[in-house]
């Protein structure tokens, strides 16, 4: 949880050194008393979400671009948007959401969230586990927990951890869905002799989950095995041209979901060895036009820095690599849509896609530093998650932003799954990156992470996208927008492609 004390840091730190004058609730909990910051505004009380979930002992997400904070409790999350009257119930055991409107509208002060508290109570009960109780005249809060009802829990959720499982036959491969309870730790997964294991601790397994089962592309069996108390194993049978397997945890269903891949190359998708040649390499400059990206602490816009790295990235390619076709999605200061940058890299037949950008933490935090290179699949850490999200917005420019709305938590679990096939490519070339990084760039790397960025969905070819460094930090952004850290950036990049290459080549051969 330590995205929640750093979001919690950046929220003190605005605080502090905001004008806003903020007042304290008392606070009434069942072994202690604290304090809940309010305002007032025509005669109604508003209290900071921020605060309100650290008293309830409630996970939270905050999403600094579109202004949103979400309240993580065991059945249910509460979303609320800042100045708006709308917020959005999740009920975590069937992904169903509740949107309700309130009749006041949220306010946004010092960066967080502070919610009309009158009008909030009856969800702020249903969602928390608390039972609430207000008392405008002494402004005075009671929090008592209450006991979850059995009618809001599962039949078998207190009985079972893996509680059943169902299988899916997809274009690229096979996936199962093992649904679980929150308090699964998620397992190891391995393959061997054709055969799939999940290894568990402690966790309740249904045994009825055999009875459930039935066989679809390349899972063909299921067995149950416990090994000891503290030791339990799945294992799943499996035949076919299956390659590798990776887990996902989709928390928003209660869900693990397996996805066991197709191999790259087949006798029916590989017709031709020139079809593989690397001849064409497509480099994006992330933002641009009206979309200016992050600004950095001196007021340089993320947008510019990346246009220079694209074109000396792609200079060095021309000169050094005839053989190399170049291709750019933007070469000017112009708004390319997300989903047009992957339609120009299909269209060119390119067999890299490269986006780069630059990262940047919220106001008031400026010691973070560092070079990251994503790789398109759902995020593990809240971090790499913001970071998508606030990469993603910038359809907030484009004229219709709803063409991305099927792009849920879970179908990018399946989007990634499409891209399974160049993803060991993708692994590649950012393991090859992030050492070349180090070599040439004064900018720390901090490896290779991956998140679901919407540039990369639509790139049907190995592809990348590259956080330069942070120019919310006095030190990158010198760097990052100086001519000399421009060119040792591109030529770390470059320097990267050209053992790619080789390696690329020599495995298209081998298949």
């Amino acid at each position: 949880m330590k995205y929640i004390h750093l979001l919690s840091l950046i929220l003190l730190l605005t605080i502090s050194v905001s004008a806003q004058r903020l007042y304290q609730l008392s606070v009434e909990l069942p072994d202690t008393s604290a304090h809940l910051s309010f305002v007032t505004k025509k005669g109604n009380v508003y209290v900071s979400a921020t605060e309100f979930a650290s008293l309830t002992s409630a996970g939270i997400y905050y999403a600094d671009k579109t202004q949103k904070i979400e309240l993580k409790y065991k059945l249910y999350n509460i979303k609320f948007t800042a100045k708006s009257q709308f917020i959005v119930l999740t009920d975590k055991n069937s992904g169903k959401q509740e949107i309700y409107q309130l009749p006041l509208s949220t306010l946004f002060i010092k960066n967080d969230v502070f919610f009309p508290l009158s009008y909030t109570l009856d969800y702020l009960e249903k969602t928390s586990g608390y039972s609430i109780k207000f008392i405008p005249s002494r402004k005075h809060l009671i929090l008592s927990k209450k006991a979850l009802s059995e009618e809001s829990l599962p039949a078998d959720m207190n009985i079972y951890d893996i509680q059943n499982i169902s299988i899916e036959e997809k274009a690229n491969g096979s996936l199962i869905r093992l649904k679980i309870s929150e308090s699964v730790i998620t397992p190891r997964i391995s393959i061997k002799d054709n055969k799939l294991f999940l290894f568990f601790s402690s966790e309740k397994i249904n045994p009825e989950l055999t009875s459930q089962f039935s066989p679809k592309g390349f899972i063909k069996s299921i067995r149950l095995i416990n090994i000891s108390q503290n030791s339990k194993q799945i294992e799943f049978g499996l035949s076919g041209d299956y390659s590798n397997a990776e887990i996902i945890r989709n928390p928003s269903k209660g869900e693990l979901i397996i996805t066991v891949h197709n191999k790259l190359f087949t006798a029916d998708n590989n017709p031709t060895l020139e079809k593989w040649i690397f001849d064409t390499i497509v480099i994006d400059a992330g933002h641009g036009g009206k979309d200016p990206g992050a600004i950095g602490t001196t007021g340089v816009k993320e947008k510019d820095i990346n246009l220079k790295i694209a074109l000396e990235l792609g200079e060095l390619i021309e000169k050094s690599m005839p053989d190399v076709k170049v291709v750019y999605t933007r070469t000017d200061d112009s708004f390319i849509e997300l989903y047009r940058r992957g339609k120009i890299a299909n269209e060119a037949n390119g067999k890299l896609f490269i986006s780069i950008h630059c990262n940047s933490m919220p106001k008031g935090k400026n010691t973070q530093r560092g070079f990251e290179v994503y790789l398109l699949r759902p995020g593990k850490t809240q971090e790499a998650i913001a970071i998508a999200e606030f990469e993603n917005s910038v359809i907030a420019y484009e004229d219709n932003p709803d063409r991305y709305k099927e792009l849920t938590d879970e179908n990018f679990i399946l989007v990634s799954m499409a891209h399974s096939q160049y993803m060991r490519y993708s692994e590649k070339f950012a393991e090859i990156l992030n050492d070349e990084w180090k070599r040439k760039v004064k900018i720390p790397a901090n490896g290779v992470k991956q998140a679901g960025f919407y540039v990369l969905v639509g790139a049907s070819m190995p592809s990348v996208l590259i956080e330069t460094g942070y120019i919310s930090n006095r030190r990158d952004e010198e760097y990052l927008k100086s001519s000399k850290g421009q060119k040792e950036i591109a030529e770390s990049i470059f320097n990267a492609i050209i053992k790619y290459k080789e390696y690329y080549h020599k495995e298209i051969i081998s298949n």
